[in-house]
């Protein structure tokens, strides 16, 4: 019994043994590294540790030389936009400026202005705009329409600026292809990311319930930072600007929206000239809650005259606008329920669908009146 347990001892003290001359060797072999020296193994070790020989490539593809000179032409027309609030402390009563945020914008003309979306500058007191070359200037704002989501600004540069990106149409796009986006996501200055015309003619309800209408959807990459950046086509020309982001998480998910510039080409020339852009009208008064209240009692799509201004060109074609009755009785007056044959079904439709044309143009109004549906002409004006 005894001489069993030695035994065991025995064969217990000679594994531990074993061990501890392992655990001796295997920190013999580490203690090069711990001294700051790397062990070498063999003469070959030394050899494979210089650069390997670079493998020469064959020239770039097609393709990407025109990527790359398409970002190379238009990154400096593209800028970077930061802004400022003004706020005031609430124990100095003091004001401060503070930044509020950041954007990107493209070169509109020689005369030093910049567009950008109105939400880039919206809230701000300031702002600068920064060149592809790192030069910084202060900037003013010329004029902005909330209602397409556009602002314009200026900069003061006393010499030859950036050349303005080419304008293209956005009349003609088709789905399928390629665009491109410039602009500074996250603040990483002068980004380019690439993708197709996912859809056309998008209709997006603003966070203020405005509605931005025909937009171009898009899978390039846009995140924030992007806002007012320039969208273009393969031959780098200008065909939207970036605006909105469809996204849970706040960042790219493959579905990015930009203005059209045939909508930026028509309101920016406005903006410079007049500072503020006048939406062509008929002369109608209408009200969006009270129309879709009226849609449900009498079960009618459309738009819902309220009003007519006198001398106006509803006026003058001779819509007819609802009224009360002496008994306190609600008679319908007439119902629009197409433009130039497209259907309206809301009050915004309806003036998205007035900025599609000019002061002066004739439009034909589809008008539901009583149970006849009728055609009219009217001209269109600017305001109400």
């Amino acid at each position: 019994m005894n001489a069993r347990i030695d035994q065991c001892a025995v064969i217990k003290m000679s594994g531990e043994r074993r061990r501890t001359m392992l655990t001796l060797a295997a920190l013999a072999t580490l203690a090069p590294w711990h001294s700051g020296a790397a062990p070498n193994f063999n003469a070959a070790s030394s050899e494979a540790a210089t650069p390997r020989e670079i493998t020469p490539r064959a020239d770039l593809a097609p393709d990407e030389k025109a990527t790359i000179d398409l970002f190379e032409r238009s990154r400096n027309s593209v800028v970077y936009i930061s802004t400022k609030q003004a706020v005031v402390d609430f124990w100095s009563r003091n004001v401060m400026s503070v930044p509020r945020g950041t954007g990107s914008g493209f070169v509109w003309d020689e005369a030093g202005h910049v567009v950008t979306n109105f939400h880039v500058i919206q809230g701000a007191s300031e702002a600068s705009v920064t060149l592809a070359d790192g030069r910084s200037f202060p900037a003013t704002l010329v004029g902005a329409s909330p209602s397409h989501d556009i602002a314009v600004l200026k900069i003061g540069v006393g010499f030859k600026g950036p050349r303005p990106i080419p304008v293209g149409s956005s009349s003609d796009l088709r789905v399928g292809q390629r665009v491109y986006a410039i602009g500074n996501p996250f603040g990483l200055d002068w980004t380019l990311t690439s993708g197709i015309v996912s859809a056309l003619n998008r209709s997006l309800v603003e966070d203020d319930g405005g509605l931005l209408e025909h937009l171009i959807q898009t899978d390039a990459a846009i995140n924030p930072g992007n806002s007012g950046g320039p969208l273009l086509d393969s031959a780098g020309r200008l065909i939207g600007m970036n605006t909105a982001i469809y996204s849970p998480s706040g960042a790219a998910a493959g579905i990015g929206f930009a203005v059209p510039v045939d909508t930026v080409n028509r309101v920016v020339p406005r903006l410079i000239a007049d500072g503020h852009y006048e939406q062509p009208s008929i002369g109608i008064q209408v009200d969006e809650r009270l129309n879709e209240r009226l849609e449900a009692a009498t079960g009618l799509t459309g738009v819902f005259v309220l009003r007519v201004a006198r001398g106006s060109s509803a006026d003058e074609a001779g819509l007819e606008a609802a009224r009360i009755s002496r008994g306190g009785e609600f008679i319908g007056g007439d119902v629009i329920v197409s433009v130039n044959g497209k259907p309206i079904d809301s009050v915004r439709r309806f003036l998205g669908t007035l900025d599609d044309y000019r002061r002066g143009d004739t439009i034909r109004l589809g008008v539901k009146r009583g149970s006849r549906l009728i055609d009219i002409p009217v001209r269109l004006q600017v305001g109400d």
